[in-house]
């Protein structure tokens, strides 16, 4: 029986690959096998610590500085990705912002800007960037990290529920659009992870 879990000759690209679920991803697809590349904002220090550690256990791991909101940035990740791993197999949209919790007429146009923009628009950009080539080749999976609060709402939150919604809908449009040409997009929607992005929060929420 074919083992599921091993991913050997496949590639994989994680965004927000330096922390959080995004880091555990990395590690993961990586000790299954998988080429990993990933990238992060801001974040050289962890991102370089994550990628020499698996690096020194014998895996294919390297990252890259990403502003995935940004189109030019996510064109050039996708040329770095190519260079360094070739097609990119998997996908993973992890790179993601809280925007801290605050009363709805509190959060500023910038603020909802900054969170639709990482959390939404940045997994519509990268998912479009790579989708084309999977599609050309028969075979890919997309996966994008949302949040059960995408379904649930909660107080304080509108802009990130607002986003986490948005990547459920772009998930299930593009998984009609995508499955008969062999690409699988799927979304994952997490409770509560101890991670940087969720002790953001205020202590009451």
């Amino acid at each position: 029986m074919t083992d599921p879990f091993d991913l050997t000759g496949r590639t994989a690209l994680v965004t927000g690959g330096s922390r959080g679920i995004g880091a555990a991803t990395v590690r993961t697809f990586a000790q299954h096998g998988a080429s990993v590349v990933f990238c992060h904002l801001g974040d050289d220090v962890a991102a370089s610590a994550l990628a020499d550690q698996l690096s020194s256990e014998g895996h294919q791991v390297a990252s890259h500085p990403c502003d995935v909101s940004s189109e030019d940035e996510v064109n050039a990740l996708a040329t770095w990705a190519r260079d360094t791993v070739g097609h990119i197999d998997i996908v993973v949209n992890s790179a993601g912002v809280g925007g801290g919790d605050r009363p709805f007429n509190d959060i500023a146009p910038a603020e909802w800007d900054r969170v639709v923009g990482i959390n939404l628009r940045g997994t519509y950009l990268v998912a479009r960037r790579f989708y084309a080539a999977m599609k050309f080749k028969g075979w890919g999976r997309i996966i994008n990290i949302s949040s059960q609060l995408a379904y649930k709402g909660g107080i304080g939150l509108a802009h990130y529920c607002a986003s986490k919604a948005g990547v459920v809908g772009l998930t299930r449009a593009l998984a009609l659009e995508a499955a008969p040409h062999g690409v699988l997009v799927n979304a994952i929607a997490p409770g509560p992870v101890d991670t940087a992005l969720l002790r953001g929060h205020s202590d009451g929420w």
